[in-house]
């Protein structure tokens, strides 16, 4: 095909060609079934605007909502705003603060005897661990000593002797172990959960303190023509600030008076229970365990067995032999 040809076919074909607005709106509507525009495709179920006309009242609901929200977080900022400040004027001295001062002398004590009893319940569990170590070596020993009787008869009685001793030993040390755990139980709550519920209260309670102090000081710094709502906002916040005072006071008291009952009766078992095992006094071990009831004691017996007596001391001479015996009876005759 020659060129002229070429260039003849193709003008052929643009003028059989529609115009341009023609083919678009041939191709707009030839599409539509498939490929549907933006105005006339529909919104899936979960996206479908809501109704105003028949859902008003929930719609008033969402915004109230809304508001609500947005209200709440405008008087939180405000309220931490005014916190703020007041805590960094008071550490400049600009600013003064409201002071208990028997309560704030109880609340410090109070953290003072909680650090103390976390140290005390620090050593006492690093002691059971060491007390657990050394009754499990005491176990192990007494089993190879017993191990040993039954191999060697020549020292079977001496292997025995020491058996006998170290399971005594370990039978104790697993009482006390019963008593350190108990102790420390006791401890812990004390320290970790009854005192730590007072401070949860009592940070609540300086909280609110401070809360008060920053509305009181902006009361002083208005001059003598405060609006009505910051003074509501003052007395709303005294109002808190003194019923959480009251609480704190009042659960001090409580718990001092808890802590001096649970500790009498923790330290009595501590010192009954450790004097006890280190004098080697098993019977007063035992009757301590019974008397405060400290459960996880071993199922051994209430009262062992006493230990076999001491064994004699080795001498170079043979032991005497009963009369009856006849060894006995032919030495005699030798000598």
């Amino acid at each position: 095909m020659s060129k002229w040809q070429s260039e003849r076919s193709i003008h052929e074909m643009l003028k059989d060609t529609p115009p341009l607005r023609e083919s678009s709106d041939s191709i707009t509507s030839g599409t539509e079934a498939k490929f549907p525009t933006s105005r006339s495709m529909p919104f899936p179920p979960a996206y479908a605007p809501p109704d105003v006309s028949q859902n008003g009242a929930g719609s008033s609901t969402l915004l109230r909502a809304g508001s609500t929200k947005i209200e709440s977080i405008k008087n939180w900022s405000v309220s931490t705003y005014k916190c703020t400040k007041q805590l960094l004027y008071e550490k400049l001295g600009k600013s003064s603060r409201t002071v208990d001062t028997e309560l704030e002398a109880q609340i410090e004590m109070l953290r003072e005897t909680q650090r103390k009893y976390a140290g005390v319940l620090r050593l006492s569990a690093a002691l059971a661990a060491q007390l657990g170590a050394a009754a499990a070596t005491q176990r192990a020993l007494g089993e190879a000593f017993a191990d040993l009787a039954q191999k060697s008869p020549e020292l079977q009685n001496q292997f025995l002797y020491n058996a006998d001793t170290q399971r005594s030993l370990t039978r104790n040390g697993e009482t006390l172990l019963a008593a350190l755990h108990f102790f420390n139980n006791s401890l812990n709550t004390l320290t970790n959960k009854t005192m730590e519920d007072t401070l949860l209260t009592i940070r609540q309670y300086e909280a609110a303190r401070v809360e008060y102090d920053a509305y009181r000081s902006e009361l002083e710094a208005s001059g003598g023509n405060p609006p009505e709502l910051l003074l509501a906002s003052i007395e709303r916040h005294r109002r808190h600030y003194e019923r959480l005072r009251d609480d704190s006071a009042v659960k001090l008291q409580l718990l001092h008076e808890n802590r001096v009952k649970v500790m009498n009766k923790q330290l009595l078992l501590f010192h009954n229970a450790v004097s006890a095992y280190f004098s080697g006094n098993n019977v007063a071990l035992e009757a301590a365990v019974k008397h405060f009831s400290v459960p996880g004691v071993p199922q051994h017996v209430t009262h062992p067995p006493a230990l076999a007596p001491h064994p004699p001391p080795l001498s170079s001479h043979p032991p005497a032999l009963p009369p009856h015996s006849p060894a006995a009876a032919t030495t005699t005759r030798t000598t």
